[in-house]
């Protein structure tokens, strides 16, 4: 049972991935929900540049930044990727995510940056640039 549904899983994937190809965009032009541990490691592997952003509904700078990380995903080449904290805790503990808003930059596939508390858009298009996206 559980094969059968990761094999949904990884065909719904390659339909998403496959229609951003063919729409001309090599990345989302907004931020994208991550799912899950795999579904993030697929964003960092299939992007040159990502930057993770984790979360919480309730927290008030996390919705200050939010509008600086919908325009850094429409604006920059960057891969941009929100994580709940609350729905994902073993994803936050993972990364070491001990408050929030915590934005991770990853380029190619490795993590360059950390950064916690709200940052100012320019900021976060530099260090994407820095790094290629």
């Amino acid at each position: 049972m559980s094969d059968k549904l990761e094999d949904i899983r990884q065909k719904k994937r390659e339909e998403i991935l496959s229609e951003d190809q063919q729409s001309g965009d090599e990345t989302p032009s907004e931020p994208v929900s991550v799912e899950g541990s795999s579904h993030l490691d697929e964003l960092v592997e299939s992007s040159n540049v990502v930057l993770v952003d984790f979360y919480a509904d309730w927290c008030g700078p996390c919705k200050m930044l939010e509008p600086v990380v919908e325009s850094v995903a429409a604006e920059t080449d960057a891969a941009v990727a929100k994580v709940d904290i609350d729905q994902h805790q073993g994803l936050a503990q993972q990364n070491g995510v001990q408050g929030v808003p915590t934005l991770f930059l990853y380029a190619d596939g490795e993590p360059v940056e950390q950064l916690v508390g709200v940052q100012d858009e320019s900021t976060l298009k530099n260090l994407i640039e820095q790094h290629g996206g």
